[in-house]
């Protein structure tokens, strides 16, 4: 049984196909990058797992369990957490806050438990902290713990998102293009990152990105779509000597 797998996923808007009869499988502990020209469907797909949007037909399925049906709210708790385009921050919070809210989806007691402050609310929190603490240690985010988000430089707040996602606690995380707006630097770091959470903490990663920089490093298998559908699979050094996926990019 895959890990995670996409079968036959198709969104529609109108007349418009903007994912066609798309089908993957990922394997646990897999990082695995999805590529394509602007317009291609990538993020769309990452919508429809997250169940942003509804699938016009098809599925997806984590360790066996149909996700393409639940409530929005309910994707978390099946241990998918995503990162997005855009920073989505609490600018007016700190870096901690910020990575605090990420353990929203974590159960913190009954109403009246919290009303009351009742110990089994203080556990909860306790234990959120100490989820939060290792994630900053992970991803040396210590020197802006207390640091407003509105203050930091761009590289370090797409850090921050990349551990407000790791603090849900994942099994699988979706990095919508978190190269974006990152200079060389910044990039080989994200890199580094991406190979530590997999390694120590054994996340599947799947992330849609343009630069083939990072995609070179860190990726196992690469999924190229265009006009959203799958146009080829394969390793990064397979994919970039595709005639179809040149053609692609550059025209035939």
């Amino acid at each position: 049984m895959p890990f995670f797998e996409v079968d036959g996923l198709s969104l529609s808007f109108g007349g418009v196909r903007a994912v066609r009869d798309l089908s993957f499988e990922v394997a646990e502990g897999e990082v695995f990058a999805i590529i394509g020209p602007n317009g291609a469907g990538k993020t769309s797909v990452f919508n429809l797992i997250t169940r942003v949007f509804d699938a016009s037909g098809g599925s997806v399925r984590l360790r066996g369990r149909e996700i393409t049906k639940l409530a929005r709210h309910d994707v978390v708790r099946q241990g998918i957490a995503r990162t997005f385009q855009n920073i989505e921050l609490f600018e007016g919070a700190t870096v901690l806050d910020n990575l605090m809210l990420g353990r929203h989806s974590a159960p913190h007691g009954s109403l009246v438990a919290q009303l009351f402050n009742l110990p089994v609310v203080r556990r909860a929190e306790n234990a959120t902290r100490e989820v939060v603490e290792d994630v900053i240690a992970l991803l040396d985010l210590a020197p802006y713990r207390m640091s407003l988000v509105a203050g930091l430089p761009y590289g370090i707040r797409k850090i921050v998102e990349l551990g407000r996602a790791l603090v849900a606690g994942p099994r699988l995380l979706l990095l919508d293009e978190p190269a974006s707006g990152l200079n060389p630097e910044e990039t080989h770091e994200l890199a580094h990152w991406i190979r530590d959470i997999r390694a120590a903490l054994g996340i599947t990663v799947v992330m849609v990105e343009h630069d083939m920089s990072l995609v070179s490093a860190v990726a196992d298998r690469v999924l190229v779509m265009e006009q959203g559908q799958r146009l080829a699979l394969g390793t990064p050094a397979e994919v970039q000597s595709d005639p179809r996926v040149i053609a692609a990019y550059l025209g035939a």
